[in-house]
């Protein structure tokens, strides 16, 4: 991967928590973070600002984040809306950083599962620069515009409890 190059979460993924308290990344999320991290097994979480879930992401793409600032702030002013900058740069930079292991095995720090409403399954949805990380009960209630990662979601996670559950 070349250094700097923005890489592209799509797709999507389940995990059960697991043994010691951990959950699993995708194998293609986990190839994209690594692939931002130019090689670190890192992954960045955190409050998705409007959502109930986890935003997810790779380390490169913090170097994104001043130019998404001063895009967003040029729209605000355009817009004549107000843009607290320093609010938004602690959205964005407020991240924690999770290491994982080859098999993409990672422990979600604690406040992360009340901040994403998260229990013992979660659902990874692909959004381009960043992923989200789901409870399905939280998924379920986004309603409209939704219905492919509900359903995605359903399948998933009755392959993962072996069927069961399955309309």
């Amino acid at each position: 991967m070349e250094a700097g190059k923005p890489v592209t979460y799509s797709g999507q993924g389940f995990s059960l928590l697991g043994e010691k308290g951990r959950f699993v990344l995708p194998p293609d999320f986990r190839k994209a973070v690594r692939d931002s991290g130019q090689g670190e097994r890192v992954l960045c979480l955190g409050k998705h600002p409007r959502w109930k879930c986890l935003t997810g992401f790779g380390l490169g793409r913090v170097q994104e984040f001043e130019a998404q600032l001063d895009r967003e702030e040029e729209i605000a002013l355009e817009r004549g809306v107000e843009f607290d900058r320093d609010d938004r740069s602690r959205q964005l930079y407020g991240f924690a950083k999770v290491p994982f292991d080859d098999s993409g095995r990672f422990v979600l720090p604690e406040r992360f599962f009340k901040l994403g409403g998260l229990e013992d399954a979660v659902f990874f949805q692909g959004g381009g620069k960043m992923f989200t990380i789901w409870n399905p009960q939280e998924l379920a209630k986004m309603g409209a515009g939704w219905e492919d990662a509900i359903e995605a979601c359903a399948d998933l996670q009755a392959q993962a409890l072996g069927g069961k559950g399955k309309k």
